[in-house]
């Protein structure tokens, strides 16, 4: 089983995230931040990862700092369940509708972190999630996991459901990204290494 377990604590959070890359999509988080939540338990169901999160923040301040450092440490673990990443698909890609919204996602599992983020919404929170904090938790993920990430926001104004559609295209990518591949041999690039 390809799992990590990683505690992160700061003078703003305490985080402890687990994760099971060959998982069933359960999930159980717990942040703070009930949108968050929602979406972290969005994140698991549709890459069919386990996911564990405990988090505790300063979220009197806002929910800023708890979002950005889950991200970080999901990241963290994510990178450390992957190991050297030999025998994964190592690109994923998907296009995901919901109602008014369709976003798009490419994942490369390439040990160089990029985020190319275009899902403008204007600011505001929903369910205590402030709109600004997807790129943020996404930037997190990225930087840690060393992941490069294209996502576009190609239709949409709900914010509730552009986040939610985002947290189901960037899974999808991603269960597809990290998915070992049975014809494979060693790790999928021509360096030797990601």
């Amino acid at each position: 089983m390809r799992t990590a377990e990683i505690q992160r604590t700061t003078g703003e959070t305490d985080i402890r995230v687990r994760i099971g890359l060959d998982g069933s999509g359960t999930c159980d988080a717990a942040t703070g931040v009930g949108f968050f939540d929602h979406m972290l338990t969005l994140l698991a169901r549709h890459a069919l990862v386990d996911l564990e999160v405990r988090a505790s923040g300063d979220l009197e301040t806002g929910s800023h700092h708890t979002v950005e450092d889950t991200g970080i440490t999901i990241g963290q673990a994510l990178d450390a369940a992957l190991g050297d990443r030999a025998g994964i698909t190592r690109y994923g890609s998907a296009l995901v509708p919901m109602d008014e919204c369709l976003v798009q996602a490419a994942v490369d599992v390439s040990g160089r972190p990029f985020l190319a983020f275009d899902a403008p919404l204007p600011f505001g929170t929903v369910g205590g999630f402030e709109t600004d904090l997807l790129e943020e938790f996404l930037r997190g993920l990225v930087n840690h996991a060393r992941l490069t990430l294209h996502m576009r926001l190609l239709a949409g104004a709900n914010p509730h459901h552009v986040i939610e559609c985002c947290f189901k295209a960037v899974a999808r990518a991603l269960r597809e990204a990290v998915a070992p591949d049975p014809r494979a041999t060693g790790v999928p690039s021509t360096k030797g290494s990601l």
